[in-house]
């Protein structure tokens, strides 16, 4: 399989950490890709009409893309306790963390678009700040209810490879007031699926 891939993407990265922790990585070939809303990106395109990344090619099958799905797919692929709870409260609560991973995610992106990304001309900073509090919130929420003693899941990795990315952007930290989530998120970036991720490089939104 082929995992076309962007080193500072977040959702790149859980699929790729998902991999890892499933014991699936010494099957993937990860290729680098750029990709932006304002730069196409022929050989994504090729495979996923959204243009974006991860996404998954597979030998004689159709091409899966969005990283909820290719943790769902490697999840069956693998003979070890499963990442994604099948079923009851444990699903859900995994479901959901994975959920507020995604939203954690958006918020930085939009935060990027306007502080960085974004001409300074268009940027609109209420729209900034509105999703500054969304982060802060979500931080709060996390510290509260993360179930930190539950066995390894999907939500996990959804939630540290989010945060991971969003001091990487150096967008608003969690640290200072959330000492539960973040010694738990110290521990987990030890892991070796973390290790073996590294985030680098910059966004590109033009040639």
């Amino acid at each position: 399989m082929t995992l076309l891939y962007q080193t500072h993407s977040p959702s790149a990265r859980k699929a790729l950490v998902f991999a890892h922790e499933a014991g699936l990585a010494d099957r993937l070939e990860v290729v680098h890709q750029e990709t932006s809303p304002t730069l196409r990106n022929e050989v994504v395109l090729a495979s996923n009409p959204l243009g974006k990344v991860p996404t998954l090619i597979r030998s004689g099958q159709a091409p899966i893309f969005d990283s909820d799905i290719i943790c769902a797919y490697l999840d069956t692929l693998h003979e070890g306790r499963r990442l994604i709870p099948s079923e009851g409260e444990p699903r859900w609560q995994a479901l959901k963390l994975q959920a507020i991973a995604q939203g954690l995610c958006d918020s930085g992106i939009a935060v990027r678009w306007e502080t960085v990304r974004r001409p300074e001309a268009l940027r609109h900073p209420p729209l900034r700040d509105g999703h500054i509090d969304k982060l802060q919130r979500t931080y709060l929420w996390l510290e509260r209810e993360l179930d930190t003693a539950t066995p390894l899941h999907v939500g996990h990795i959804a939630v540290a490879t989010a945060l991971s990315w969003l001091a990487f952007r150096q967008l608003p930290d969690f640290r200072s007031n959330c000492p539960r989530l973040r010694a738990w998120f110290d521990e987990f970036e030890r892991r070796p699926s973390m290790l073996a991720t590294p985030l680098s490089g910059e966004t590109y939104d033009r040639k």
